[in-house]
């Protein structure tokens, strides 16, 4: 699966308020540039407000609801740098659904587990002081699952490769040094 992430168009706003990127109009000059594919990964940049961003991005390789069928939109997992607000490696999720209100997710990489607190269709860890240790077990696993319940109590399982994922954090990092 390549990564793709329309420049063409807007960037979804819940994406673009999660990175930082002012409003989900964007100026031309703010657009998400592509800085190279990797593996299930891609590695951007971008410039809003003149504030430099790097941050790698996935969609899932499988997305499961219970009950079945149920419609959502697309899911995100992405790692974030803004040197201006001195944020290195900021793991977070787009849902693509509200989450219950005072609920989290869990992640699962191998047989590690965390938690991330949730609000409105985003998440991140809970606990900061393990950022460093999710995302080494990131960059040595092959896959990462993700588990959240809606606002309407539909539970989703979202399955993203970690393939690629190491090579595209380490361009997003010569970017934004």
């Amino acid at each position: 699966m390549r990564v793709e992430l329309v420049v063409g168009t807007a960037l979804p706003a819940a994406l673009a308020t999660m990175l930082g990127l002012a409003s989900p109009a964007l100026a031309q000059g703010d657009q998400p540039t592509l800085l190279g594919s990797y593996g299930d990964w891609g590695a951007y940049t971008a410039t809003p407000a003149g504030k430099k961003v790097c941050f790698v991005l996935a969609k899932p390789k499988t997305s499961q609801t219970s009950p079945p069928g149920r419609k959502r939109d697309q899911s995100y997992l992405f790692i974030s740098t803004r040197p201006a607000e001195n944020v290195h490696h900021e793991v977070s999720l787009i849902i693509g659904y509200p989450f219950k209100e005072q609920s989290d997710a869990t992640v699962e990489i191998g047989q590690t587990k965390f938690a991330m607190y949730t609000q409105k269709d985003g998440a991140w860890i809970k606990n900061v002081a393990e950022e460093a240790r999710m995302l080494d077990a990131m960059r040595k696993g092959s896959d990462v699952t993700i588990k959240g319940t809606s606002s309407r109590g539909t539970q989703s399982t979202d399955q993203f490769s970690l393939k690629g994922l190491a090579q595209a954090l380490d361009r997003a990092d010569q970017e934004c040094k």
